[in-house]
């Protein structure tokens, strides 16, 4: 049996949830993702504490298929990661 992963990803507008989502589903790189309602995110960004109102997805995939989703998700994503002081451990 292939090992099961959900995968979590943020974004500020519902339009880009729900084109990730389809994306992901038609490229058979996730089942099923779920578009949760607005909530609200506390984080850092560009080194002052802020919070944002955002859209929770959960994407549920195979542990084969997640290199695949992960790249899809850096590519088309509309967050910059490094601006959101995930990668520089700001």
């Amino acid at each position: 049996m292939t090992e099961r992963l959900l995968v979590m990803t943020t974004v500020a507008r519902a339009e880009d949830a729900e084109y990730l989502a389809r994306e992901a589903v038609e490229r058979r790189l996730a089942a099923c993702v779920n578009l949760l309602p607005p909530m609200t995110s506390v984080y850092r960004w560009h080194g002052e504490v802020t919070r944002q109102e955002e859209h929770l997805l959960l994407f549920k995939t195979r542990a084969d298929r997640f290199a695949a989703l992960r790249d899809l998700l850096l590519e088309i994503h509309p967050y910059d990661a490094t601006e959101r002081g995930i990668n520089d451990g700001d």
